[in-house]
């Protein structure tokens, strides 16, 4: 019965991750309507994607710590709820400013409850399949950042812009009622304070697990952000074609979410070494082959698993540098996530203005040889840390 119960938990953890991803990425798809809409330029439109992601980054290492003693149901209930109000005024309101308002406030509270979907599906199964309840958690952040970008255009020229950011509202609204209905209370037993959650900000493990996903996710995502450009410019292919792409990624993704779970119980350090050649050779090929549509469509698929596992391995990576403070290393996960997608977009962004974009791959090998320079010192000097070390 626990184990049932245990079960629903983690699919529910990962209906909420899915629901706010959706409302975080969904407006990538209509970012033209919503330009249109308030009488705003593409680039002030754009803002309320990049504030977004900055206001993740920020509150990251911040709120998860201060929330953590409070009963997990309730701060469940909270985020959710905070979320579902900033989706209705963003429906209702006719005011630009108004709108970024209600992006950004839910934007802080992003990190507090995806920080705590980890923790909670980490610690509701035996240690040994924690990663693979992790990556269950991650199928909800795939779906949510490839499912709601078309899904959300869709609704928003099939009838109004509006009825987008109620789909984004309606999302949440049925985690919110889940979590009410099916979450048991979960308060606090033993609370961590904040100095020994402080504390693992003095490891140079940390700081190299930082790094390292910096790193592996400016890899991933630099490149990512560019794919519809690059098929466009490079494949050639149509339009319909690019949309059949992305949504191949984004499944091909959510298989990666499954595989990486059970490596990262297996064999994680092995996983963890191995990745950056493994995506590093995806990349060569792209750059040889990008031009031609059927060998780019299996790159893609390859990439999809590639990038999927790539996620999970980030998350494990921070958090078994502190397994003593969950919920602030979950925290610094997702802004190490956010600054590594920032800055890996404006890296690669350079590369295809500088040369061309063909070249995008040049700015992804770059940071998986950084990546690599990260992994390798704090696997050599601290493998006495690692959680799984009797399996390597």
């Amino acid at each position: 019965m626990t184990t049932k119960r245990n079960q629903l938990l983690v699919y529910i953890l990962t209906l909420g991750v899915f629901s706010i991803l959706n409302t975080e990425m969904g407006v990538i798809g209509i970012l033209p309507l919503i330009a249109d809409h308030f009488h705003v330029s593409i680039s002030t439109a754009g803002l309320i994607v990049s504030l977004f992601a900055l206001a993740v980054a920020v509150s990251g290492p911040i709120l998860p710590s201060l929330f953590s003693g409070m009963n997990r149901k309730k701060l469940m209930l909270l985020v959710l709820g905070i979320f579902i109000a900033g989706n209705l005024v963003s429906a209702i309101t006719t005011d630009f400013m108004v709108l970024l308002i209600a992006r950004v406030i839910p934007a802080f509270f992003h990190p507090v409850y995806c920080s705590l979907a980890f923790t909670v599906a980490a610690s509701s199964v035996s240690k040994d399949d924690a990663s693979k309840a992790v990556a269950k958690v991650f199928v909800g952040v795939s779906a949510g950042m490839v499912l709601g970008v078309p899904v959300s255009s869709l609704i928003a020229t099939a009838t109004s812009l509006a009825h987008a950011m109620l789909f984004f509202a309606a999302v949440t609204t049925v985690a919110f009622i889940a979590t009410l209905l099916f979450v048991p209370s979960m308060p606090v037993k033993t609370r961590v304070s904040y100095g020994t959650q402080i504390l693992v900000l003095r490891r140079s493990m940390t700081w190299l697990s930082i790094a390292a996903v910096i790193f592996m996710n400016g890899a991933v995502f630099g490149v990512y952000s560019y794919l519809s450009e690059y098929l466009k410019t490079v494949t050639n292919y149509a339009w319909n074609t690019i949309s059949l792409m992305l949504f191949l990624y984004g499944a091909a993704n959510m298989v990666g979410n499954m595989i990486a779970g059970k490596l990262l119980t297996k064999h994680a350090l092995r996983t963890v070494m191995f990745y950056p050649y493994a995506l590093g050779a995806v990349y060569i090929m792209l750059f040889i082959m990008g031009q031609f549509s059927v060998p780019m469509a299996c790159i893609i698929l390859i990439w999809g698993v590639l990038g999927g596992i790539g996620g999970n391995i980030t998350q494990y990576w921070i958090v078994s540098a502190a397994p003593e403070a969950p919920e602030f290393a979950n925290g610094l996960f997702l802004t190490s996530a956010n600054l590594g997608t920032t800055i890996g977009a404006s890296v690669c962004g350079l590369f295809i203005s500088g040369l061309s974009t063909q070249y995008v791959v040049l700015g992804g090998i770059l940071f998986l040889l950084l990546s690599i320079a990260a992994v390798y010192p704090r696997i050599s000097n601290y493998s006495n840390y690692h959680n799984h070390s009797k399996m390597n």
